[in-house]
């Protein structure tokens, strides 16, 4: 029996530059299960999301990082693209977010470049990521632990290295927002 979400609600932190399947995959598993998604970014409108380098669609913003309470959510996912989380980790307002989501225990979901935005908010040291293999380093600076796997869970984050790899997170972001906090 699939992990339920019904009654849940997941932000999802992106902003201009997000790479498109890793903020549209997740968002529709964690629908699909039940969940209530929400786009937080740092700008009310719209976000640019891109297929690699070239532009993909436009996705409408449900709140913004420095007006949005963390305390709404049960679970959060930081998808990828390298502009998304560079931009996201020089917010204030969007490292407090997501800094908000670890002190309180509950799971985030990172994919590829997303840890850049983990790394500013001073959550990854002692932990076990994986991620886009360029990261590796930045990771390493920063306390983490970095493998290169499919899909890794540390106790509640969940981390993946890029696209192909998107089955494998889905399910398993699916499963632990699924048991809440950690």
């Amino acid at each position: 029996m699939a992990a339920s979400l019904q009654g849940k609600r997941v932000a999802f932190l992106a902003t201009d530059g997000v790479e498109e399947v890793e903020y549209t995959q997740p968002r529709e598993a964690v629908e699909n299960a039940g969940a209530t998604a929400e786009l937080i970014s740092l700008q009310p409108g719209s976000i640019q999301a891109f297929n690699h380098l070239d532009k993909g669609k436009t996705y409408d913003v449900d709140g913004t990082a420095a007006d949005a309470d963390p305390g709404r959510y049960d679970a959060l996912v930081l998808p990828g693209g390298v502009a998304n989380p560079d931009a996201l980790r020089s917010d204030p307002n969007a490292v407090r977010f997501v800094r908000a989501f670890f002190d309180a225990g509950k799971p985030v979901g990172v994919i590829c470049h997303g840890p850049w935005t983990l790394i500013d908010a001073g959550v990854v040291e002692g932990r076990t990521l994986t991620s886009w293999p360029s990261l590796r380093t930045d990771l390493a600076n920063a306390g983490a632990t970095w493998v290169d796997e499919e899909v890794h869970t540390d106790n509640g984050l969940v981390s993946s290295r890029k696209p192909d790899d998107l089955p494998a997170f889905c399910a398993k972001i699916v499963e632990e927002f699924a048991e809440g906090k950690h």
